[in-house]
């Protein structure tokens, strides 16, 4: 072992989900290091296992090498790493479970873009499978504020682009297949009989993977194992930059889907996932599901897979998400949650056996099969229902929207917005919030509003500053928060919904139907006057 003295380097904060930082930063003197040494110093790794294994971006091979190096100098007895130093996170979450192992540090910035200057991320998830809690990741942040050391071997790399066991010090490195475990998963789960027997009569879709890291696990379980036709699974190559492509499944970012969805001859079914594999969107043929409507239409379904036939405990959303899920817990009996943004908050929900499916806006859906989101498994249950159901996407929608009512809903990002303008336009709106209700903008009367506060029903723990929601009487809403997973600047989220409860009224264009909500929100948070912006940068 080799202990190197250092300094505490700024700005070591995780965010939502680790910590990101552009690649430059990651690769300076001493950065990883420290974080990672950060990462053992708070949960130790004393005779311990740990998952190892990333998206595939540029300096993921060598940051693994890193790590490994760092696991053993710290004592580690065991590191379960994926082939190539790759795992999607919903794969390194049900391996850390699966293997019982201590935790897992995944290397990725998520949907955000990769290469040599662009984003690169490390995140440390518990024993659980989950993303370590804010307790925990603020200890680590201490710890990067006052360490002075980090352990090493001076040891060459280990090969681990094979499969198989070897040693690195007195430590065990294990590397495994990366989709294997979780292909497995994913048919213990789901009707593969059903959905094979569809694609075999002619049902057609494209899966994108925006040459990211689900291309491997969409080829073995769409192509090899459920007989979907060769070439069904598109960019499915990971490549360190992604192919230049912002991995990202949005329609803006995934536009090429979408331009061939809403074509001429369009599959039956479209599907996207984003850069470590835990995002997924979801499009028919001319029809674009939302993620809000997403995760109410597989709650409202999931009782047709064979792993949730028995019912389900419970929904988790976003504060941010739309309320179409809570409609269908209470109409199935069972409790509705909202949570504040970042998949953490859904652990204690899950391990507790409060909830079975938990979702979030930004393209996130999962249930208690791991302890990530999970975008291959939102695409296989929708590939279920469809199988079952023998009804298109569109239909399905319709059918959901005639029975419950429809949330209309969409998100506005402005990003790389100046830190502090942002932090300005919050903290006036925070401001003004006491003196909103009763109000009318645009025909809408302000009923209440709130910076939106957390009390975790399982450990009690409390979240403040989580988002202001401003809810207007007929059932409109307003969130705006700034959002932790950029790199530059700060991203103004903008979350707009109106409830339609029908039969009239459920089929305009989302745009149309939110524009006096949309209004209000400008005028409110006076937009333009602090940041300059009349107009978002993406719009889902």
């Amino acid at each position: 072992m080799t202990t190197i003295s250092t300094q505490p380097i700024a700005g070591q904060k995780p965010g939502t989900s680790g910590l990101r930082k552009k690649t430059p930063v990651f690769m300076g003197k001493h950065y990883l290091e420290n974080f990672v040494q950060a990462i053992f110093d708070v949960v130790g790794a004393q005779g311990k296992t740990f998952v190892l294994g990333g998206d595939g971006r540029y300096f993921n091979d060598t940051a693994a090498q890193v790590i490994l190096r760092m696991a053993a100098a710290n004592g580690a007895a065991r590191v379960i790493i994926g082939q190539g130093a790759i795992l999607s996170t919903p794969a390194a979450s049900h391996l850390i479970r699966l293997n019982k192992t201590d935790g897992g540090i995944i290397m990725s910035a998520s949907h955000n873009p990769g290469g040599p200057n662009e984003d690169f991320g490390v995140k440390f998830n518990m024993s659980n499978g989950g993303p370590a809690p804010e307790g925990v990741t603020e200890a680590m942040y201490k710890r990067t504020t006052e360490i002075t050391q980090y352990h090493t071997l001076e040891t060459a790399d280990i090969d681990l682009s094979k499969i198989g066991r070897t040693a690195v010090g007195q430590m065990i490195v294990d590397v495994v297949d990366p989709v294997a475990d979780y292909a497995t998963l994913m048919e213990s789960l789901f009707d593969f009989p059903a959905i094979a027997a569809m694609f075999k009569g002619g049902f057609r879709m494209r899966m994108d993977s925006m040459c990211a890291v689900t291309g491997p696990y969409a080829v073995e379980i769409l192509e090899k194992r459920l007989g979907a036709a060769a070439g069904t699974c598109v960019n499915a190559t990971p490549l360190p930059d992604f192919g230049g492509m912002h991995p990202d499944p949005n329609p803006t970012w995934a536009k090429a889907l979408m331009d061939e969805m809403f074509g001429a001859n369009a599959p039956d079914f479209g599907a996207a996932s984003d850069g470590d594999g835990d995002r997924n969107m979801v499009v028919g043929a001319g029809v674009y599901v939302s993620p809000s409507d997403s995760l109410a239409v597989l709650a409202a379904n999931a009782h047709l897979a064979p792993g949730y036939k028995t019912g389900l405990k419970g929904i988790a959303r976003s504060m941010p998400t739309s309320a179409a899920a809570d409609r269908v817990a209470a109409s199935l009996g069972i409790e509705s949650y909202e949570t504040p943004t970042g998949w953490k908050f859904f652990g204690n929900l899950l391990d507790a056996g409060r909830a079975t499916i938990c979702g979030e806006e930004s393209f996130g859906t999962g249930s208690d099969h791991v302890r990530e989101k999970d975008g291959l498994w939102a695409i296989l249950l929708w590939l279920n229902i469809l199988a079952v159901r023998k009804q298109s996407v569109a239909a399905i929608l319709a059918e959901h929207w005639a029975k419950f009512g429809r949330n209309y809903y969409s998100r506005h990002d402005f990003e790389a917005i100046a830190s502090d303008k942002a932090d300005a336009m919050m903290a006036a709106l925070r401001g003004s919030l006491a003196g909103l209700p009763g109000k009318t903008l645009e025909g809408l009367t302000v009923q209440a509003a709130d910076d939106f506060a957390y009390t975790d029903p399982v450990d009690g723990s409390v979240s403040k500053a989580q988002g202001v929601r401003i809810l207007f009487a007929d059932g409109s809403r307003i969130v705006l928060r700034l959002s932790g997973t950029g790199t530059e600047g700060a991203t103004l989220r903008l979350y707009l919904e109106r409830y339609a409860a029908g039969p009239d009224g459920l089929d305009l264009d989302p745009q149309a139907a939110l524009a006096p909500v949309i209004r209000a929100a400008h005028t409110l948070a006076q937009i333009e006057a602090f940041t300059g912006r009349v107009a978002p940068d993406v719009i889902t």
